[in-house]
């Protein structure tokens, strides 16, 4: 698939004549859910001919609206440009959702918008969506507003995994919980961290398991502090391998690091691009006497993770 990225509504294109299935929603994590609703989208562009527009937000609405309460990110802007046409085809608008954008009414949204902007003639969104000013945009204002306007609303149920609804907060709990198996369930692909590989103190490569420390979001949500076995996109190339989520005890900075040992790997990618995507958790993140203590548990790790194919599709199957 085939997703264009478009960064501004200034930038967008004028709306063809056939007009346009648009959805909308900020669409963190890129779950189940998300994901039937752009096989909603995928299949009326099918049947009409129209355009296909997926409308999303940068940064997290609740930063401006409720900055008090803003939950960590499943998926990161720059993670949506690189996963998204996993998953959707069509023009992917960012909005930035600033004071501005929080206080245009519903109405002002769709006919400023949806209509003049992009020109939807179907609206399809979750259950449970909301927008405008106060969340007044709700399922029944959608479809009066669709009757004034001459488009259609088409809502899409929710999807459930053993017997709960997904949602963005059902898997963002269950990470927190460290349940990070169900959560990749609940996701329907790998969890994915990206950011540019950035220099770390080097204990890695010191002890004979050299490592890519990931410069990640501050606003990415991480799964739970241990080993897990991963694979990653570096440089073009994809490599299986380990990783290590939390504090490395024997770093004096006592930050939270990202860090992977890929197998049959041996490039300089100091500034480059990574995606890792931790596959298996192995074990918990514990403190070590020594540092040869810290090896001979690497080493059990890698036999470990060597074990299993580490390797997946980038979609869930």
């Amino acid at each position: 698939m085939t997703a264009q990225f478009i960064r501004s509504l200034a930038a967008f294109p004028a709306p063809s004549e056939k007009g346009a299935i648009v959805t909308v929603g900020t669409f963190d994590g890129i779950h189940r859910g998300h994901q039937e609703i752009f096989r909603r989208v995928k299949d009326a562009c099918k049947v009409g001919g129209l355009d296909s527009v997926l409308v999303t937000f940068n940064p997290h609405p609740k930063v401006v609206v409720r900055p008090d309460n803003v939950p960590m990110l499943l998926t990161s802007i720059e993670e949506k440009e690189q996963f998204v046409p996993d998953f959707f085809d069509g023009k992917v608008l960012v909005l930035e959702f600033n004071e501005k954008l929080m206080n245009l009414s519903a109405e002002e949204f769709v006919s400023s918008i949806l209509v003049d902007r992009i020109g939807v003639k179907k609206l399809i969104v979750g259950y449970d969506h909301g927008f405008g000013k106060d969340r007044e945009g709700s399922i029944p204002a959608l479809q009066v507003l669709g009757r004034k306007y001459g488009f259609d609303v088409d809502v899409v149920e929710p999807v459930f995994k053993n017997g709960s609804t997904v949602s963005s907060t059902r898997i963002r709990k269950t990470i927190a919980d460290g349940s990070y198996n169900e959560a990749l369930e609940l996701l329907g692909h790998y969890y994915a961290i990206y950011g540019k590989v950035e220099r770390g103190i080097g204990l890695g490569r010191k002890l004979g398991y050299p490592t890519a420390n990931v410069k990640y979001s501050p606003r990415k949500l991480l799964p739970p502090q241990g080993v897990y076995a991963c694979w990653a996109e570096v440089a073009g190339l994809e490599r299986d391998g380990m990783m290590f989520i939390g504090q490395n005890h024997f770093n004096p900075t006592q930050r939270i690091t990202v860090e992977a040992n890929l197998f049959d790997f041996d490039q300089d990618v100091y500034d480059e691009e990574i995606i890792v995507y931790p596959t298996r958790f192995v074990r918990e993140n514990r403190k070590f006497d020594s540092q040869e203590a810290l090896i001979n548990q690497i080493e059990k790790d890698k036999i470990e993770i060597l074990q299993v194919s580490n390797k997946g599709e980038k979609q869930w199957l």
